[in-house]
């Protein structure tokens, strides 16, 4: 690896520890000086006060040191901050825009994320703006700080280094929602960076079978990939023939509905041959069984479902950011139930009602100031960015959250 890309945060940890150095020498020196001078000098030992004259070689020094540890403080600083900003030509470059509250990252392939994905041991150049106020990107773990600014472009870079996460902090006060415009730097093995990269938005939604079955521990006793564990394997279940023991005699049986459905509720009343009579009863209601075996009929694999790239473009432009889904109250009014629900606002400084139907949405996402909210401040900005069928997603992804 070449010696550049290890070498940024080293430079500055030794320009921080050696003006922290020098500044502690000093104070020490200081305070034991003033010390030995109020003992030295006090009245009780010097009753007449003497005439100093002045003395040459202690102003050269008191002159000259200073001179020489602020050059150095100077040279430390300088590498240090050359450092920072001269990245290797092979950077990996990520683009991020900044926003009143979140953190947006755009890759080479157009994909985008809130959170910041990159190789491991590999030189990452992040070019940063603002859409909004000046907000500031922090990542201590790397030594980097950089304002972004509306209309303006700049960069950080810095070595990812070995997989690991390290926090993303604003440093620049930018409004209520300050403190919680946080993310992450998710460091992984180059291989699995490659299949994140290239992996469909909707996939990395997990299906909501595959939620319930880990809710309820299903995974530590059945797999996904073929072998066995406490149970047999999840993968290709669905319409399998099995061979199950009923009151002691085998019987073979095909894995539909019924079958799957009966062996959650009532696992003991078909062992299938070879495993032990191990499994819990769960009670579980039909949509909630509905769910699980549509993740089985999929072969185990997650599937998207309705409002699934919704999900994504409202976490990836921050929306979930001011806006809760659960009903809480944020910045803005809630995702939950907002669909025709009857609102009060203002318009044109004139109070009224109005239905939170699909083009009030539209013109919400649009033109966030032209309707305010009664009890809200008009902090949003516009996202004329997002495409027709982006903000259709996402009012899909609203009317899901009854």
């Amino acid at each position: 690896m070449d010696a550049t890309l290890i070498d940024a945060v080293s430079k500055v940890d030794t320009a921080f520890k050696f003006i922290f150095g020098v500044s502690f020498v000093i104070l020490f020196l200081i305070t034991a000086v003033t010390l030995y001078f109020l003992f030295r000098y006090s009245k009780k030992r010097n009753p007449v006060p003497a005439q100093i004259e002045g003395n040459l070689v202690a102003e050269i020094i008191w002159i000259v040191v200073p001179c020489i540890i602020v050059g150095a403080m100077f040279w430390y600083g300088w590498v240090g901050y050359k450092a920072l900003r001269e990245a290797p030509a092979n950077s990996y470059e990520v683009k991020c825009t900044a926003r009143m509250w979140s953190w947006k990252f755009e890759y080479p392939n157009g994909k985008t994320s809130d959170k910041l994905y990159v190789p491991a041991d590999t030189p990452i150049k992040v070019d940063l703006t603002s859409v909004d106020v000046i907000h500031s990107f922090y990542v201590a773990a790397f030594r980097v700080k950089m304002d972004t600014v509306p209309g303006m472009h700049t960069y950080v870079w810095f070595n990812s280094g070995e997989p690991a996460e390290y926090e993303i902090q604003c440093a620049e006060y930018c409004g209520v929602r300050h403190a919680y415009m946080l993310s992450k730097v998710v460091v992984v093995p180059k291989e699995e960076f490659d299949k994140w990269l290239n992996a469909s938005a909707a996939a990395e939604v997990p299906d909501e079978g595959e939620e319930l079955l880990k809710k309820h521990g299903c995974f530590d006793c059945h797999t996904t990939d073929g072998t066995d564990l406490v149970g047999p394997s999840f993968k290709g279940i669905y319409g399998r023939d099995t061979v199950v023991v009923e009151n002691g005699k085998e019987k073979t049986v095909k894995a539909d509905d019924m079958y799957l459905e009966k062996s959650i509720t009532q696992p003991a009343a078909d062992i299938v041959k070879g495993y032990e009579d191990m499994m819990p009863p769960f009670e579980l209601t039909k949509e909630e069984l509905g769910k699980i075996i549509g993740y089985f009929k999929g072969g185990g694999k997650p599937t998207a479902k309705l409002g699934a790239k919704g999900a994504e473009i409202a976490e990836r432009e921050g929306c979930t950011g001011c806006h809760s889904v659960d009903g809480s109250e944020l910045v803005g009014p809630s995702f939950k139930g907002l669909m025709d629900r009857k609102t009060a606002v203002t318009k044109d400084g004139k109070k009224m009602e109005v239905t939170a139907n699909v083009e009030y949405i539209i013109s919400s996402i649009k033109h966030p100031s032209e309707y305010v909210v009664e009890g809200y401040e008009p902090s949003m900005p516009e996202y004329g960015q997002l495409s027709d069928d982006d903000i259709k997603a996402l009012i899909e992804y609203i009317s899901t959250l009854k």
